[in-house]
C-alpha cells in the first residue's frame, strides 16, 4: 500500500527534536485529530454554529451558551462549545469563501462527527422587497464558484438546505415576529467584482448574495448532514443602504437565536 505523505512525515520527523509544537506538528503527534482543528475527540458537539468571523464565534459562546470552552485557537479560527438551554452545541469560525469554509466543514465532519451544521453571517440583498435588517433562510444556493463543476464533472449542482431546518428556522422566526424571506441565495467567489451582474441574478429571483452557504450545502448532502445557512441582510448592493454596527448587532443576535432554537429542536 502507497504511504502517505502524513505517514512518511510521521516516520521520519516524529523522534526530531526539531520538530516543535505548531499546529502541524501537534497534529502528527496525534494531539489534533484534524490538520486546522485543535479540539480533542469528543470536544464538539454533534451541532454546531458557523460564523464566518471567530470574533463572532468568541462573542455567541459568551452571550448565548452557558459553560462555553474553547476547544481551537489555530490559527486564530475559534471554535468553543457550551450548552443553550441545557443541550449541548458548538460554535466554530470558518474564515470567508468557499475555500475556507470547506476545510472547516470537512473537518468538522470527518474527524469529529457533526451532524447538524448552521452558518450564520451576513449577505447583501439585491431584491428590492429584501431590506437591511431582514433576516434570509437560504433554501437554495447559486454560485459563480468552479467547486460543484469540479466535483460533478462539468455539470451544475443545485445545493439545497434541509428541509427540516428550514421550516423548523422559519417557524422560530415566525415566534419572534422577526422579517424573514426565504429563497435562493448567491455564493460569491470573489468579493470584489468589477462586472458582477446582480441585475440578471436579481430577475431570477436570487434574494442576496454572500460566500460561502453552496460549499456548505453541498458538503453536508455528500456526508449526509444537515445544514443551514441564517442570515443578516447587512446592506443592499443595488440601493446602496447600509446598516450601522449597532443595527446589525441588534439583528445578529435575532439571527442567532434563530439557528440555536433550529438546532436544538431539530435534536442532532
Amino acid at each position: 500500500m502507497k504511504e502517505t505523505a502524513a505517514a512518511k512525515f510521521e516516520r521520519q520527523h516524529m523522534d526530531s527534536p526539531d520538530l516543535g509544537t505548531g499546529s502541524e506538528n501537534l497534529y502528527f503527534q496525534g494531539a489534533m485529530m484534524s490538520v486546522h482543528i485543535g479540539a480533542k475527540a469528543g470536544e464538539i458537539a454533534e451541532r454546531i454554529l458557523l460564523p464566518g468571523d471567530p470574533l463572532r464565534a468568541k462573542y455567541i459562546a459568551e452571550t448565548f451558551l452557558e459553560g462555553a470552552v474553547c476547544y481551537n485557537e489555530v490559527r486564530g479560527m475559534l471554535g468553543f462549545t457550551g450548552t443553550y438551554k441545557g443541550e449541548r452545541i458548538s460554535v466554530q469560525g470558518t474564515g470567508m469563501g468557499v475555500p475556507s469554509i470547506s476545510i472547516y466543514v470537512n473537518e468538522l465532519i470527518q474527524s469529529y462527527g457533526v451532524k447538524t451544521l448552521i452558518r450564520v453571517g451576513t449577505c447583501g440583498a439585491i431584491q428590492p422587497d429584501v431590506r437591511v435588517r431582514d433576516v434570509i433562510l437560504a433554501m437554495s444556493a447559486s454560485t459563480d464558484s468552479n467547486m460543484n463543476r469540479l466535483i460533478f464533472r462539468g455539470r451544475d449542482y443545485a445545493p439545497t438546505a434541509d428541509f427540516h431546518l428550514l421550516r423548523t428556522a422559519y417557524e422560530v422566526g415566525v415566534e419572534k415576529g422577526l422579517a424573514l424571506k426565504v429563497g435562493n441565495v448567491f455564493t460569491a467567489d470573489m468579493f470584489y467584482n468589477d462586472e458582477p451582474n446582480w441585475e440578471t441574478w436579481a430577475r431570477y429571483g436570487v434574494l442576496a448574495v454572500e460566500m460561502e452557504t453552496a460549499a456548505l450545502y453541498t458538503l453536508a448532502a455528500k456526508f449526509g448532514c444537515r445544514a443551514l445557512s441564517v442570515l443578516t441582510v447587512s446592506d443592499h448592493i443595488l440601493t446602496g443602504e447600509e446598516t450601522t454596527a449597532e443595527e446589525r448587532q441588534m439583528t445578529f443576535n435575532e439571527m442567532i437565536e434563530v439557528a440555536l432554537e433550529a438546532a436544538i429542536r431539530n435534536g442532532a
